[in-house]
């Protein structure tokens, strides 16, 4: 792309990157707000991290609640599994929040499962102290979810941009954001200007040979804000979801057995049939999923196998109650409700991401972020289950309500300076490689001497090209984003949250009770940002 000119133009007063949870909610809320939106995805619309979701949205609903559950008891639990980083007082905001989030969803359409009484139906999921987390179709939520949000963005004819992808961020001459750079299907770059962006891109799952996410997670609005100057934090924290069905060879996105089978009392046994949580956590087979990932992982190394089992076979109605699970099981030649379900752990969540506020907001004027991508101090070391739909639910109408309050204001720049020049060439490494590497050296357990050679090699392994297709921007990205994850695991030598460094075993709270921020230096490489906060708290 170095040297080609933007080919097309558009404007609007929000550009919103992304088509899940987030970016559609934060794009109907400005819609409503009166702003001109415009939203950009890679894929189509249905196809974000979204759909994937299967447990549900812990929420505590007025009325429809466990005896004694409450918000704060959401909090506790919350902070609890966070491991001390959490931003309490995003946590409480954010959850607080919740009810009117899944009222406002169910507004557009959104069904979720009721019982005889027509409350909704309640499951519990790991670290969770009460049935709080809702569903739709049993253990389809995210379907419905993103079901609801795209019919609302049809019918209400909000425009978006398919099958385009995000290539870097434009910035004004007093460094605001001013726009952005996007490339077609065919590779034809054009320039959207707008004084407000927002990332809602999702995850980095594509850094690793088996996770949970679909093809498009491949890290890009991590990259984006890290070459415009953000800072990102606690990248560290990738959450592996302990129950992936395990197929023997299989690489790329698996699919989840949701947490919410072991919430129905399903038990993780290893392939001699004793059970894998036994007296290592009050929770059991519920313990935050950090616990029984590095659990399986330890079980999986005693006894030289690749996998543990899920013991479904007691639950009555399983193929009703989870037709997702029961599915993708069937495909693999697994009947659950007789045969034992293998399963092992794969990279499922980024707990870190750009910094922000719980409005969205950045540390660069115009820039705004909320769901995967951005840190908002809700996750914290650990992300505890079904919070994510919540997150984004809540942030994408808080971030586009902080847009509109920031255009009233006057502290947005003016697109219409930004002179856009063609994005530079960015290091590369071919993709296998990298998943290879991170992989092995930074999966569950981590030591020095393995981020050191995944960093080796895949620095060693990176191309400068120019980032004139979709995939180059990709592998762009991947790359940019592997190296800033590695460095903030190397610095973080203590064991924390899904954070295991097997040769710093211990939790330190005297010196690492904190987020590691990280920033790329003049030259494009990552560096540890000085502790900053975000230019509006909320």
């Amino acid at each position: 792309m170095t040297g080609r000119s933007p080919r097309w133009e558009a404007a609007a007063d929000l550009v919103v990157v992304g088509s899940g949870v987030a970016g559609l909610t934060a794009a109907l809320r400005a819609r409503e707000l009166g702003l001109r939106v415009l939203v950009v995805t890679k894929a189509e619309v249905a196809d974000g991290n979204t759909r994937w979701a299967q447990g549900g949205v812990a929420v505590v609903l007025p009325g429809e609640h466990d005896h004694g559950d409450s918000v704060q008891a959401h909090v506790t639990d919350t902070i609890t599994a966070g491991a001390g980083l959490c931003d309490e007082q995003a946590v409480a905001a954010i959850l607080r929040d919740g009810p009117d989030a899944v009222r406002g969803l169910r507004e557009l359409g959104a069904e979720f499962d009721a019982g005889a009484d027509g409350s909704l139906s309640r499951t519990r999921e790991g670290g969770h102290s009460a049935f709080r987390v809702v569903h739709a179709g049993g253990d389809a939520t995210g379907a419905e979810v993103a079901r609801a949000l795209g019919a609302a963005a049809r019918s209400g004819g909000l425009p978006v941009l398919e099958r385009h992808v995000a290539v870097d961020l434009l910035r004004t001459s007093s460094g605001a954001i001013g726009g952005l750079w996007v490339l077609d299907s065919r590779g034809l770059p054009g320039v959207l200007r707008a004084p407000a962006v927002l990332l809602g891109t999702g995850g980095l799952g594509q850094l690793y040979q088996a996770t949970s996410n679909p093809e498009p997670a491949t890290a890009d609005g991590l990259a984006l804000a890290l070459r415009a100057g953000a800072v990102v934090a606690d990248l560290e924290f990738v959450q592996f979801h302990p129950t992936v069905l395990f197929t023997r060879g299989a690489t790329g996105r698996r699919p989840l057995v949701t947490e919410a089978v072991r919430g129905e009392g399903a038990v993780l046994v290893d392939v001699h049939g004793a059970p894998v949580m036994d007296g290592l956590h009050p929770l059991g087979d519920l313990a935050p999923r950090d616990v029984v990932s590095k659990a399986i992982s330890m079980r999986m190394a005693e006894t030289e196998t690749e996998h543990v089992y899920l013991d479904a076979t007691g639950l009555e109605g399983f193929p009703r109650r989870f037709p997702t699970v029961y599915a993708a099981c069937a495909e693999a030649g697994i009947d659950p409700t007789r045969e034992l379900i293998p399963v092992a752990p794969a990279a499922h969540f980024a707990c870190g991401g750009v910094r922000a506020t719980a409005a969205g907001r950045t540390e660069l004027a115009g820039l705004y972020a909320a769901g995967e991508v951005a840190r908002s101090g809700l996750h914290g070391a650990n992300r505890l289950a079904s919070n994510s739909l919540l997150e984004g639910l809540v942030i994408g109408r808080r971030a586009a309500e902080a847009v509109a309050e920031d255009q009233a204001s006057g502290l947005l720049g003016d697109p219409r300076t930004v002179e856009p020049a063609p994005p530079p060439a960015a290091p590369m490494a071919e993709r296998t490689l990298l998943q290879r590497a991170m992989s092995r050296y930074a999966g569950i357990g981590r030591d020095e001497c393995g981020l050191s050679l995944a960093s080796k090699e895949i620095n060693e392994g990176a191309v400068v090209r120019p980032l004139s297709t979709m995939e180059a921007v990709e592998d762009a990205a991947l790359t940019l984003v592997a190296r800033v994850l590695l460095l903030s695991a190397r610095e973080r030598t203590e064991s924390r949250g899904c954070h295991v460094r097997l040769d710093h075993p211990l939790r330190d709270d005297e010196y690492f009770a904190r987020s590691i921020g990280l920033r790329l230096d003049v030259s494009g490489s990552p560096i540890v940002a000085r502790p900053r906060e975000p230019r509006r708290v909320a």
